[in-house]
């Protein structure tokens, strides 16, 4: 699991009017553009908020920058162990609305098959999407948005069960308020989209 992610949110008007198999190549070459001078270079990294790009394709997309992840994948693949560990001690509102939460974003699920690429929004070669962790449509985005909203106010009734069956002090989001912080920043990523009607992808490097 050394995996590491990038988490964009992108205007659908812009990327999806590209056909599907040509849409990650439009993002990663907008992305990448560094020859145009796309990214403030001297700007400080600042954990938990946003990069806006530079240059022609800088209206288009933005990338997240999570707090204290190193741009690590494993984060967010603890975070759905975690879950897993307390999920069946949750009231079944916040288990209900963290299941579809994380299911919809970055957890595999109890049997590891969840799929997080809406069909359609990438073509299905994988030799083309090859990196592609994540992809929501701006439809998704919103109703993951509206999952956010409503299990937010209720995430402190958890804290008992995390420290009683999930608790792993010194490890990756081993402690409740790193989880709830993970899920804040998720929280951030998908209000934001949701709000511009953009979509969501997250790519591996």
């Amino acid at each position: 699991m050394g995996l590491d992610i990038t988490v964009l949110v992108a205007d659908w008007s812009w990327l999806g009017e590209a056909p599907p198999g040509e849409r990650l190549s439009r993002l990663r070459g907008a992305w990448y553009a560094d020859e145009t001078g796309l990214w403030d270079h001297d700007a400080p990294v600042v954990e938990g908020d946003w990069k806006w790009p530079r240059g022609p394709n800088g209206a288009f997309f933005a990338v997240y920058e999570f707090w204290r992840t190193c741009g690590s994948f494993k984060a967010h693949f603890w975070a759905g162990e975690r879950w897993e560990s307390v999920r069946d001690h949750a009231d079944p509102p916040v288990r209900a609305g963290l299941d579809a939460l994380l299911l919809g974003l970055v957890w595999g699920g109890l049997d590891g098959e969840a799929v997080h690429v809406d069909r359609g929004f990438f073509c299905d070669d994988p030799a083309v999407t090859y990196g592609v962790l994540l992809a929501r449509s701006p439809d998704s985005v919103r109703e993951l948005a509206a999952v956010w909203e409503d299990v937010r106010p209720r995430l402190d009734g958890l804290r008992g069960a995390f420290d009683e069956h999930a608790a792993a002090p010194g490890r990756w989001v081993g402690d409740f308020d790193e989880f709830t912080g993970l899920l804040d920043d998720w929280g951030r990523v998908l209000s934001e989209a949701a709000r511009r009607g953009w979509g969501l992808v997250g790519l591996s490097e």
